[in-house]
């Protein structure tokens, strides 16, 4: 892998953004591409919303009419991804994520907002590269086994609270 552009954004206002949470994403797009052997030179964006604006998003998009924690775009399929004619790089995707449903969750699972972030980063991300849990099975574990593989080597242990439900 060369080099990963993450592009970051906040359009909330709902949850101030702690500290050192852009390092973190960064941190956790480039741990999921290592461990995917990716090649070349990557660009995602990641956006941050509130549970209204996700909720429209998921309803829009997915024709499912609630919020979410996090929301994946991803702009390649089967490996092949639109390229940034300026920069060479592969263009992933986008991923969204509700700082309202995070800083819920966090507190559901008991752990801190960073972890929080940092996994539904890395989910979010593996679904930009192709894995898909919908269906359940080995897939699904195969994802969750990725996650806590990618969260285990930037520094958060594996402690059995990521959420198995519907996204």
């Amino acid at each position: 892998m060369d080099s990963v552009k993450v592009v970051i954004s906040n359009d909330q206002k709902a949850v101030k953004i702690p500290t050192g949470i852009r390092l973190l994403i960064r941190r956790c797009c480039h741990a999921v591409l290592e461990l995917e052997g990716f090649e070349g030179s990557a660009e995602v964006s990641v956006r941050f919303v509130d549970n209204q604006q996700i909720r429209e998003l998921n309803r829009d998009y997915r024709n499912i009419d609630r919020e979410t924690d996090v929301l994946s775009f991803p702009l390649g399929e089967n490996g092949q991804y639109d390229v940034n004619m300026d920069t060479g790089a592969k263009l992933l995707g986008d991923i969204v994520i509700s700082m309202e449903k995070a800083v819920e969750q966090a507190e559901l699972y008991n752990h801190p907002l960073q972890r929080e972030i940092g996994f539904l980063t890395v989910h979010s991300m593996l679904h930009l590269l192709g894995y898909d849990h919908e269906n359940g099975g080995i897939e699904e574990v195969r994802m969750r086994e990725k996650e806590e593989t990618v969260l285990t080597q930037i520094g958060w242990k594996r402690d059995n609270s990521y959420y198995m439900g519907d996204e």
